[in-house]
């Protein structure tokens, strides 16, 4: 037995270093022929003692059972978005304010990569051999998606060489290649199904199958380009030598990485990337620059659910010239009248368009935008379809102005615009029916409640028969699902399915429930930062203006919306009923503010500082102080920078604390 082991694992040795010769270095050794001997021949000993199959063994590629649905996995350290930034000012405004965090003069050293249109995924790997794999999700939590990523080729079950830690997550973007897109969507052509519109399209469909039989069958492969946890060892101590510390492990990483010196070192790689773009073999949607110094990446630190030491430099938006034929005005949930662009369909950036935002009446004004108008429709990743500009050479004579409707196109209440806002608004509340649909959809939206299942259509379909009318009617579908198995295009299973994800969605986080309310102006970050600072709902319910501004990123107006949210008897009521009816969290350890080390001081910000007002802001309200907008006999301090002004001369005045960048940095205990 000891021989057929050894030979076994001989064996496996022979079929890694070929599959990373052929599917990372993209250079075989051997012709297919002999790579397919050797798979056989491991094949078929593996057959005769499957006690000696192994979860890395090259033959456990294939796809597995299919599953019911993707289990859910925890980022131990979040997976992160980056910042963005689109002309040449902007990237010299991130390098700027690199320079100005560290107080240094001397010139940043950056890896510049492409920035893939692929998807994000973290792969973990204990004691050298692949465990798991999560696509990002919201950032914080992700689908297993194991079996699937198990299929791709390009990806190793247990690392080369040595020296790995014991527990290394490698962070990575699956994508599908121009080539194998083209041959994917030709094979499915000639079967008579349905193609894709775009690699990435392409690359998301087929790593979100739940059966990895299919997942196996696609041209899927990865660059890695990130560690995230590790324990047990040591990484590089700049980011371009952990790229080749893992491509010596096995991992495949791109080839076009460069380390650049400077801002105009970041450019000259953008523009050379911007002029290979076309010919390269994947999809790209600009380039990415990092910090190449780790010590600098801690040094720097993160800025919301962004690192401070790395940006996306996009690529300018793709747009095509099209022709508006209508304007419809839609309501959301706050009662925003947003008027919407109905296009002649043209094909931009890999997708029909047909509808497209116009922001508001004062954008409409702005840039002159009539019906029958020529207009150039601009679209940018994700991001919705804008009408970007009107072609006047092409107005036709009979070009008729956008005029907002003077009632609401659903509830047919008044339309009014709330002073200083840009946005018109129905005030018809919640008698207006598309206001709560949308609140609804909303609620039930994956980064709020994250009903998986319950789409638009789904909301629309259940609200005219009458199944929904507010938000909480939501899990009383759940004692409903013969009536919903009835509806057209439903069904049993289709029910059950709908049903097993209200029940899953009962369980959820405080900062997600927050979200899903949706209240005006709170936002995830916003949501967290509630849920983190109240450690419960009822704290949060009861805290008034006052208290809530002392949340970091809450001023004035987002506050005065939570506290008026909370003190309308419905909202009351519907959280109360959403509660009975079994939504749950785990609270959180609220600190008390008097606990905080600034807690009872009240400071003023004024004059230039190395970092912005606002970020100072934050840190100080977190430690618990109050920051002011101008200075009384009350102020703790005045933290003043270069050009300080009036209020410099008024602290000094009532014999008010003047501190600088020092005095600030040992305040917030950063020195």
């Amino acid at each position: 037995m000891q021989n057929i082991t050894q030979q076994i694992e001989k064996l496996r040795e022979q079929l890694r270093y070929h599959n990373h010769r052929y599917y990372v270095l993209d250079d075989p050794e051997v012709p297919d022929a002999e790579y397919d001997r050797l798979f056989r021949e491991l094949q078929a000993l593996e057959t005769e003692h499957p006690e000696l199959v192994t979860a890395d063994s090259p033959t456990q590629r294939v796809g597995g059972t299919p599953l019911s649905e993707f289990g859910e996995v925890r980022h131990a350290i979040p997976m992160l978005s980056l910042g963005n930034v689109f002309s040449d000012e902007e990237l010299l405004a991130f390098d700027k304010r690199i320079h100005d965090r560290l107080k240094s003069d001397a010139e940043i050293e950056f890896a510049a990569e492409p920035k893939l249109d692929g998807l994000a995924i973290s792969l973990l790997y204990e004691n050298g051999v692949f465990t798991r794999a999560a696509t990002r999700g919201d950032g914080e939590t992700g689908e297993d998606v194991t079996q699937n990523v198990r299929t791709i080729e390009a990806i190793p079950l247990r690392l080369m060489g040595e020296g790995w830690p014991q527990v290394l997550e490698v962070r990575g973007e699956i994508y599908m290649p121009k080539a194998g897109f083209n041959a994917l969507n030709e094979r499915l052509r000639k079967e008579g199904t349905k193609t894709f519109v775009n690699p990435r399209n392409a690359a998301a469909g087929s790593l979100r199958q739940l059966d990895s039989r299919i997942t196996a069958q696609r041209p899927l492969t990865i660059f890695c380009y990130a560690v995230g946890l590790v324990e047990g060892g040591a990484m590089p101590d700049t980011h371009y030598a952990m790229l080749q510390q893992l491509a010596a492990w096995g991992f495949r990483v791109c080839p076009d990485i460069r380390l650049v010196q400077g801002a105009q070192g970041c450019l000259e790689y953008y523009r050379n990337t911007g002029a290979r773009r076309e010919s390269l073999p994947y999809d790209i949607d600009g380039v990415v620059y990092k910090v190449n110094s780790i010590a600098l990446q801690q040094a720097l630190g993160f800025v919301s659910r962004a690192p401070r030491w790395a940006t996306a430099h996009k690529f300018p938006a793709q747009e095509e010239i099209t022709v508006l034929e209508d304007v419809e005005f839609q309501v959301g949930r706050t009662g925003a009248l947003t008027p919407v662009a109905r296009l002649k369909p043209v094909f931009v950036g890999g997708v029909t368009v047909s509808n497209a935002t116009l922001h508001n009446m004062d954008e409409i004004e702005r840039k002159d935008v009539r019906i029958g108008d020529s207009v150039i429709v601009r679209r940018a990743g994700d991001v919705i379809p804008e009408v970007a500009r009107v072609i006047l050479e092409r107005r036709p004579p009979d070009s008729r102005q956008i005029e907002m409707p003077t009632h609401c196109p659903v509830c047919g209440s008044d339309v009014q615009r709330p002073e200083g806002e840009a946005v018109f608004r129905c005030t018809g509340g919640l008698y207006c029916p598309a206001q709560v649909k949308e609140a609804i959809k909303h609620f039930a939206s994956r980064k709020a409640m994250n009903i998986d299942g319950l789409g638009d259509k789904l909301v629309e379909q259940f609200f005219e028969q009458g199944l929904i009318r507010h938000v909480d009617d939501l899990y009383r579908l759940i004692e409903k699902k013969e009536q919903i198995a009835a509806l057209e295009r439903m069904g049993e299973k289709s029910a059950e399915n709908l049903v097993n994800a209200l029940e899953k969605s009962k369980s959820t986080t405080l900062e997600r429930f927050i979200f899903g309310l949706g209240i005006r102006e709170v936002g995830e970050a916003t949501a967290k930062a509630l849920a983190r600072h109240f450690g419960s709902l009822e704290a949060l319910q009861s805290a008034n203006e006052e208290t809530l501004k002392r949340v970091p990123d809450v001023g004035p107006v987002v506050a005065a919306n939570i506290a008026q949210f909370f003190q309308e008897t419905h909202n009351r009521d519907t959280i109360q009923q959403l509660r009975e009816l079994g939504v749950h969290w785990q609270d959180y350890a609220a600190k008390p503010l008097e606990a905080l080390p600034l807690a009872g001081k009240t400071y003023v910000i004024t004059g230039t500082l190395s970092r912005s007002r606002d970020e100072i802001k934050a840190d100080l309200e977190s430690l618990g102080a109050k920051v002011a907008g101008s200075v009384s006999k009350k102020t703790t301090a005045l933290i003043a920078g270069e050009n300080a002004g009036s209020k410099l001369e008024k602290a000094q005045n009532f014999g008010v604390e003047v501190i600088g960048e020092d005095g600030l940095s040992a305040l917030l205990g950063h020195s």
